[in-house]
């Protein structure tokens, strides 16, 4: 009837459920048994295409549930695990507003809500508020609308939390009676309960189908249910302290190349700063080298382009006051004399022309 097929959901980095795969026969009534929180709603909403599925495949009767959802869906009759009751209608007007939202043919609602009532045991408070209803007979009018139409697979999610003792096992007997024309998946993390009522135990811990065996095959469902929560439990935590070792040690690693780069770059700078400290003596010999060029060519003697001789800074260091005065003295004039004949040539050109 149902194949769940290598089924996986994610939020974010959360595993809801873990590569799942079972098989569901008709005729039969199955046990979906876990802890709080171990993915038993989770696989109820994908099979009955409340939820979309991360990976896999599942197919209803031979109906893909995501290809051929309306197909699939026609075929199930699910109770979530709050049931999905209109306080303000009556037990009759809810179960004609649900056959209408199933597609019942008109002609077929009148009967199918009578046959629900027959079933769930709610003629007697069909005219009623489901508001002024108790606990227990709520729940009834739940497994009423998922039964509406004879679909062949009903899936029960947690039918019997909040019950007293006494509606818990009205409910049990209710389920048995459903079982015996419908195929019946029925959720639950109370262990009586699904070893009274089932035929075969499906077991999911963390996100993982761990137990998928017949009841009369389990001496204990007690004994192997806390084995197995053990272990998955161990195997987690064996894969946390991994990925943690795993964390520890690309952290390590990233420090070490941190470490390595900032050595590197520190290398890099050293380099830099030797090469700038031997391009400055560079350029200070050679600064040194131009200066002792100049003095070298200053200390020369040269002549100016008049002819007359210049004598170093080093030669007249060496010579006394009055001689430098004197030399002085004697240029000036000889300059004033030749600029004076100078003139006297450029007159006497003028003159002449």
């Amino acid at each position: 009837m149902i194949e769940v097929k290598n089924v996986s959901k994610r939020y974010g980095k959360h595993v809801a459920l873990d590569n799942v795969s079972f098989t569901v026969e008709s005729g039969r009534i199955y046990g979906l048994l876990g802890e709080n929180g171990a993915g038993k709603s989770t696989t109820m909403n994908i099979i009955t295409g409340y939820l979309a599925l991360t990976s896999g495949e599942i197919t209803v009767d031979g109906y893909d549930i995501v290809k051929k959802a309306k197909k699939a869906k026609q075929k199930i009759g699910y109770l979530p695990e709050l049931p999905p009751l209109y306080q303000d209608m009556t037990v009759e007007e809810y179960l004609k507003f649900v056959s209408e939202l199933k597609g019942i043919p008109r002609k077929e609602r009148k009967n199918e809500v009578k046959i629900a009532l027959e079933k769930s045991k709610t003629m007697d408070v069909k005219k009623r508020l489901i508001k002024n209803l108790s606990k227990g007979y709520k729940q009834r009018v739940g497994i009423a609308q998922a039964i509406l139409g004879s679909p062949e697979i009903v899936i029960l999610d947690e039918p019997t939390v909040g019950l007293d003792p006494m509606q818990i096992t009205e409910i049990r007997d209710l389920i048995r009676e459903i079982g015996k024309e419908h195929t019946v998946i029925l959720s639950s993390h109370i262990l009586s309960e699904i070893s009274e009522v089932c035929d075969h135990v499906f077991m999911i811990s963390k996100g993982r189908l761990v137990l998928d065996e017949d009841m009369d095959k389990i001496d204990s469902l007690e004994k192997r249910f806390i084995e197995l929560a053990q272990t998955t439990v161990e195997e987690d935590d064996s894969e946390e302290d991994l990925e943690k070792s795993t964390e520890e040690s690309k952290e390590e690693s990233t420090e070490e190349s941190k470490e390595e780069s900032k050595e590197e770059s520190k290398e890099e700078s050293n380099d830099k700063s030797t090469e700038e400290i031997v391009e400055e003596t560079k350029e200070e010999t050679a600064k040194e080298s131009e200066t002792e060029s100049m003095d070298e060519t200053s200390n020369e003697s040269e002549k100016d382009p008049k002819g007359l001789e210049i004598i170093s800074l080093d030669e007249e260091e060496k010579e006394t006051k009055p001689e430098k005065e004197d030399k002085i003295s004697r240029r000036k004039q000889e300059r004033k004399k030749k600029f004076k004949n100078k003139k006297n040539k450029n007159k006497n050109k003028e003159e002449e022309e």
